[in-house]
């Protein structure tokens, strides 16, 4: 009955890419505020007597990995999971974009109110913030539980949508369009936070996530009127159960896609927080354009990724197609640590960067359906996500650590390097399962 309701859902070609742009808008939304202060770190690190907020490398790496501490510390990724499988992709999209509203509003007051020279002390780290950071990161905290959340509602509207048909098209475009959030954010964020004040970006981001909720909203009136005409989201004999997450805690498929996630995106995500700052002080860039070069990376996703999605939908060979990005995005950060300081070799690595970034998630994420049941893909997605932002989280903060250590970034490139060197070694261990288990991620998407 699963897939009779499957088919009758997506059937019609423009509902399915009308479903599409929906939510990926909302998933763009999320990403254009969570890079939004990544381009702001020298500003921020100014004296708050000229215009900033007086914080240490210490402090933004700190903040810059904060967005994953609820979700990892309490759990609340993996709730979020059972709460998509449990309760729908319509309850949980809202209450996902309430969640980055909220979070959006208390960084907006954090480094707009007047707190002068206040300290926060987290014991658990061993640090001493100063307030507005402390604020900050709470904010951050709390926006990435709806973020996070966000990210596994859409992924499952993807695949309920587009099984069978343009998955990895589908999947692409929706990664091209959050790649469109994150370049924007960066590329634009320093020159009006600049002009205007270091608020001005978060409120336009602000605005914008406001739109992105209304856009789900839309989204839940169409997936109502199907289900009024009798197409639920899961059939009574479809429907999640707890014992399952045994089910896919025994799958040798998940823990690899898992570590993969974690290895190449704590590879990629603190890399992006950090590259303004490293084109500034390594390759000399002006402070003005300096976003600019970091934004070729997740601009390039924009046009590759839905092209390579499209190969494996026809052609296959995921997992080549993730060998080949995994072996370019290390080959990148040794190109980083080398002692080159010219702005065009920083371009030619960032370009480099935009193929590898856009090869793995193109074959990746399509080939998790291919492993997990729909009925509980929720719950896989957000156990993927919970590791994957253990990285996230820790990744940052000894970048800021080896940062404030070593100024030249050789070390921090090195660490990137590592990271990178394990997910090549990951992938191939992707390909021997994938031929012992016969998960067919080798194979093409449309049937």
């Amino acid at each position: 009955m699963a897939e009779t309701i499957a088919k009758r859902l997506n059937d019609s070609a423009g509902v399915r890419w009308t479903v599409l742009f929906i939510v990926a808008f909302t998933m763009m939304m999320g990403y254009f505020i969570n890079d939004v202060m990544s381009p702001l770190e020298t500003l921020l690190e100014k004296p708050v007597s000229d215009g900033g907020l007086g914080w240490s490398s210490t402090d933004y790496g700190f903040f810059s990995g904060s967005s994953s501490f609820i979700n990892v510390f309490l759990l609340m990724l993996f709730f979020s999971g059972l709460i998509l499988d449990r309760m729908g992709v319509r309850f949980t999209g809202v209450l996902s974009c309430s969640l980055m509203i909220a979070g959006v509003m208390i960084k907006i007051y954090a480094i707009t109110a007047p707190l002068g020279g206040a300290l926060f002390t987290f014991s658990l780290f061993n640090l001493q913030l100063p307030l507005s950071a402390a604020l900050a990161a709470l904010g951050f905290s709390i926006f990435g539980v709806g973020y996070e959340m966000c990210g596994i509602t859409v992924s499952k509207v993807m695949v309920r949508w587009f099984t069978g048909h343009e998955l990895g098209l589908a999947m692409g475009l929706q990664v091209a369009m959050a790649r469109l959030g994150t370049a924007s954010a960066l590329s634009l964020s320093a020159p009006i936070a600049m002009r205007y004040s270091l608020s001005t970006p978060l409120l336009i981001g602000l605005l914008f996530l406001s739109l992105g909720l209304v856009c789900y909203l839309v989204y839940c009136v169409m997936d109502r009127r199907f289900e009024k005409e009798g197409q639920s989201e899961t059939s009574q004999d479809d429907s999640f159960r707890l014992s399952d997450i045994g089910s896919i805690l025994r799958n040798p498929g998940f823990w690899i896609v898992t570590l993969l996630c974690m290895v190449f995106y704590s590879a990629v995500s603190p890399f992006l927080k950090f590259a303004t700052k490293l084109m500034i002080a390594k390759y000399g860039v002006d402070a003005d354009v300096a976003g600019f070069f970091t934004s070729i990376a997740p601009f390039g996703t924009l046009l590759l990724t839905p092209i390579f999605g499209s190969i494996y939908d026809r052609w296959g060979k995921g997992v080549s197609i993730i060998i080949i990005g995994t072996s370019m995005l290390t080959c990148v950060y040794i190109g980083f640590s080398l002692p080159i300081h010219t702005s065009a070799f920083a371009i030619t690595m960032m370009i480099l960067l935009s193929i590898a970034y856009s090869l793995v998630p193109s074959a990746l994420w399509p080939g998790v359906p291919k492993m997990i049941p729909l009925k509980c893909l929720g719950t896989a997605y957000s156990m993927i996500f919970f590791i994957q932002n253990l990285g996230r989280s820790i990744v940052p903060m000894c970048v800021g650590k080896a940062n404030a250590v070593d100024p030249s970034y050789a070390t921090s490139m090195h660490l990137f390097a590592c990271l990178g060197f394990t997910a090549i070694a990951i992938a191939f261990l992707m390909l021997y399962v994938d031929k012992k288990k016969g998960y067919g991620l080798q194979q093409p998407n449309i049937r």
